[in-house]
């Protein structure tokens, strides 16, 4: 399997760095971001990325506003909410605009890692399902 493309988004500086690194050097390629518009103008250039692990608490934009948006502008990324700051009420609102899962800070990382493989395998088959059916469209137009 090729290496999962991750997006951090968090207003903790320190946290996604240190979390960055140690994605890293177990072989993920990580771009990050510290808030949510900032997030959303780098999905916005198209870099190419399979999993975003999302904050749910940041100043201005949170991460279920940044969630929706995100999903708006791209359906098939998967989100991983991750919050020092749980709630049953965001975990469920959070779940509800399409994220993924929802872990609690610190995470474990091989749970994160675990998660983040999950998510890519998530979109890997959406992108075939989709490919398939437009593979499909154009046959039957051809057999028109």
């Amino acid at each position: 399997m090729t290496t999962a493309r991750v997006l951090l988004i968090d207003d903790e500086a320190p946290f996604i760095d240190t979390l960055s690194k140690r994605l890293v050097k177990r072989g993920l390629i990580v771009s990050i971001a510290n808030s949510g518009p900032e997030a959303l103008e780098i999905i916005g250039r198209g870099e190419p990325l399979d999993v975003i692990v999302l904050d749910v608490k940041m100043p201005g934009m949170d991460g279920i506003e940044t969630l929706k948006a995100i999903k708006n502008m791209n359906p098939l990324l998967e989100v991983i909410m991750l919050t020092g700051h749980a709630t049953v009420g965001s975990a469920i609102d959070g779940m509800k605009q399409g994220a993924l899962d929802y872990l609690m800070k610190p995470c474990d990382l091989e749970l994160l890692m675990t998660k983040v493989q999950e998510a890519k395998m998530k979109k890997l088959k959406q992108e075939e399902r989709i490919n398939e059916a437009r593979a499909m469209h154009i046959a039957l137009r051809r057999g028109d």
